[in-house]
């Protein structure tokens, strides 16, 4: 389903990794809002979030973010401007301190330093900024990993399973600060659990097909959990 504005548009995209589909062509959209995409280890949930982000290529159709082609070379770095990407892991920055760690990101974003001590605080890592990375436990490192994602403040967030190995007091401090990350926010989790309880919206994908599973419209930490889902439909093409 494509909604009227949508910040991510697939028309007939597909994806393939050493001969299969990760995602068999497809057309649909993902709105504002917090997108949760949930799957097993090894379905493809990198591969494509990598896809959104510009770097990788789909194998079948058209991909639009934020309104401009991802498949023109000359609109790549107006996305790449507008969005913000977190990969798993933040090991190779391990020896780097918050401080430059965001400087670093706010560099190779071309936006100025004020923007270093904006997102740090917004974050609450004024009290760390000055600690190695390693030296953190793992969710102030996801806090700074969020700061070095926004210090452009873009319009488009992708997050791929940042809330792995969080204990459950850091995932419930944590959510309220992802939900605010930016207009539109896309997460990724192994478990559709991990995602329904405060994910506007989650998806599924499973043996190279997008699921979409309608949930209720906003988190509430204190709601139980049970009569979460209601309804579901396939949005896979072919």
């Amino acid at each position: 389903m494509i909604a009227e504005v949508s910040t991510i548009v697939a028309r007939g995209m597909g994806v393939r990794r050493t001969g299969r589909w990760l995602l068999r062509p497809a057309a649909f959209g993902i709105a504002g809002g917090v997108t949760g995409l949930a799957g097993p280890p090894g379905v493809g949930k990198t591969t494509l979030l990598a896809t959104f982000a510009t770097l990788r290529r789909p194998q079948a159709g058209a991909l639009e973010v934020l309104g401009f082609d991802a498949g023109k070379s000359s609109e790549l770095r107006a996305i790449r401007s507008r969005i913000g990407y977190l990969p798993a892991g933040l090991d190779w920055a391990g020896q780097l301190c918050i401080q430059d760690f965001v400087a670093y990101a706010a560099f190779y974003k071309g936006v100025p330093k004020a923007a270093v001590h904006s997102i740090i605080q917004r974050l609450d890592l004024a009290d760390t900024a000055a600690i190695e990375l390693s030296r953190l436990p793992a969710d102030v490192r996801l806090r700074a990993g969020l700061a070095a994602t926004c210090v452009h403040d873009p319009e488009l967030v992708l997050l791929d399973e940042p809330l792995a190995g969080l204990d459950e007091a850091a995932v419930l401090e944590l959510i309220p600060v992802l939900r605010t990350l930016a207009p539109t926010v896309l997460v990724t989790a192994p478990q559709i659990g991990d995602l329904t309880d405060w994910c506007d919206r989650v998806l599924t994908l499973s043996r190279g097909r997008l699921t979409d599973l309608a949930t209720r419209p906003f988190w509430n930490p204190e709601r139980d959990s049970d009569g979460m889902f209601a309804a579901t439909r396939s949005m896979a093409g072919v």
